[in-house]
């Protein structure tokens, strides 16, 4: 079994910053990539963010140039850097560790991340 715990969220004003960070534990091993999607008050899941543990990343177009994922291996733990927040930006956002050995995604609790004046 893999745990993700999430934390970092909260209120931000328009143009703030926040940086999420999501813990991973367990078994580990097989976890080819983790990131962040979120899903926004009456609308569908998307995904925010996505670093393998090749360190590539790939980033929703919304999103591109204002945040940042980034990894600490030596924590497992994994980060989600956010700049120039948007009203538009509030959601709960979600971490997830995707393992193909054995086809499974795993998610965190979520967290609220809400911008506004």
């Amino acid at each position: 079994q893999v745990q993700l715990v999430e934390s970092g969220g909260g209120l931000v004003q328009p143009g703030g910053s926040l940086r999420l960070s999501c813990a991973v534990s367990g078994s580990i091993f097989s976890i080819n990539a983790m990131g962040w999607y979120r899903r926004a008050p009456e609308k569908q899941r998307d995904l925010v963010a996505e670093i393998t543990t090749g360190g590539s990343t790939r980033y929703a177009d919304s999103v591109a140039g204002r945040f940042t994922i980034s990894r600490d291996s030596a924590k497992n733990t994994v980060y989600l850097q956010m700049n120039s927040l948007r009203p538009e930006d509030t959601a709960v956002y979600y971490c997830y560790a995707d393992d193909n050995t054995y086809d499974r995604v795993y998610w965190g609790q979520g967290t609220q991340v809400t911008v506004s004046s």
